[in-house]
């Protein structure tokens, strides 16, 4: 089953994204582009609920729902 954790990503003043989220406790994640940090912050995310799952415990996130709205990020 797929759930939403939602993350908030920041533009710092290096020019660099940072992404952390209150629904995973511990997510931090960087890039350049929001793309690239969005991809680093899933790979971050999945590794850290397999280390909760490993000491038995679990994420208290969101069933994703019939519709939802999700923003597009484009290059332009």
């Amino acid at each position: 089953m797929e759930k939403i954790a939602n993350l908030h990503i920041k533009k710092l003043p290096e020019g660099i994204y940072l992404a952390t989220s209150e629904d995973i406790p511990g997510l931090i994640a960087q890039g350049r582009t929001i793309t690239e940090t969005l991809e680093i912050a899933r790979d971050v995310a999945k590794k850290l609920l397999e280390a909760k799952t490993e000491r038995h415990q679990q994420a208290r996130l969101t069933a994703t729902k019939k519709s939802f709205e999700y923003p597009l990020i484009l290059n332009t």
